[in-house]
């Protein structure tokens, strides 16, 4: 018994140690792109020689990097929305369907259509979406690199749905109809409440998916709707400072305060559970 003991307790804490060791390898480089985006130096050096804030001041005075970073929020937001919109009505149309006793048509069309954006290689994709973009005159606008990201953010926000309505009565989708409701009132009233909270979560995630993109934004921007990403790469083939760092620490508060506040939704609906 006691060997046995010995043995589960090895296992606890090499797995403990290697758990730490791996998160410690992710957050790394994140701790060095956030302390060098406080050097004083006009290059990135780690760790820095000296620290002030001087390059943060450079971001708020810098036009063109202020004009990238609302551009960014304009494109996320679009996303969000877009993938939303588009993930919601085609898992819950799935689920119905399933629920219905269908024979799966709508999942065995969705599915591929909705994964296959995921199996294109960005390059090719970035290049077809110009291509297409630019023989209908959209090339350069917002309207095009939301089109572009919400390729990639549907699917995840999709397979979130899909999770989120698992989980979902549909015998009270029934009761509203059979009280009368129609299809758009049952929805909103009986449908929306239990899955508000997933639907938020979906959309924070799009709207990573989209701030953080990179190669499709590059194909399709122009100065004028250039992104965050896409500025960071042209200004470090000219010169590597500090401002990179500074730029790429605001995407990464944004990130990790969306995904905060994601786990925090996401925790709420689990405690409103518990207690309903």
């Amino acid at each position: 018994m006691s060997s046995t003991l010995h043995r589960e307790r090895l296992e606890d804490v090499a797995f403990r140690a290697g758990y730490a060791a791996v998160l410690a390898f992710l957050l790394l480089p994140l701790v060095v792109v956030v302390v060098t985006s406080f050097s004083k130096a006009g290059r990135i050096a780690f760790p820095p020689e000296s620290y002030s804030l001087v390059w943060y001041g450079e971001f708020l005075q810098s036009a063109r990097w202020i004009g990238a970073f609302v551009n960014s929020l304009v494109v996320g937001v679009g996303t969000a929305l877009l993938a939303t919109l588009l993930g919601v009505l085609g898992a819950f149309g799935q689920e119905l369907e399933a629920d219905a006793g269908g024979d799966g048509i709508v999942g065995a069309v969705l599915v591929p259509i909705v994964l296959l954006p995921l199996l294109v290689p960005p390059v090719i994709l970035g290049i077809t979406l110009l291509l297409y973009f630019n023989e209908v005159g959209l090339r350069g606008s917002y309207t095009s690199i939301v089109l572009a990201h919400t390729l990639w953010a549907t699917p995840l926000v999709y397979f979130v749905m899909r999770s989120v309505f698992s989980r979902f009565d549909w015998q009270q989708l029934d009761a509203a109809h059979d009280l009368g409701a129609g299809p758009v009132r049952s929805f909103v009233h009986v449908v929306l409440p239990n899955v508000k909270h997933g639907i938020f979560v979906g959309g924070l995630l799009a709207f990573i998916i989209s701030l953080q993109e990179f190669v499709m934004a590059l194909f399709l921007s122009t100065p004028s709707t250039e992104t965050i990403p896409v500025l960071a790469w042209t200004e470090i083939r000219q010169a590597l400072d500090p401002m990179v760092s500074v730029v790429s620490t605001f995407l990464i508060v944004i990130s990790v305060a969306a995904i905060a506040l994601a786990a925090l939704v996401t925790n709420l609906e689990w405690v409103s559970r518990q207690l309903s």
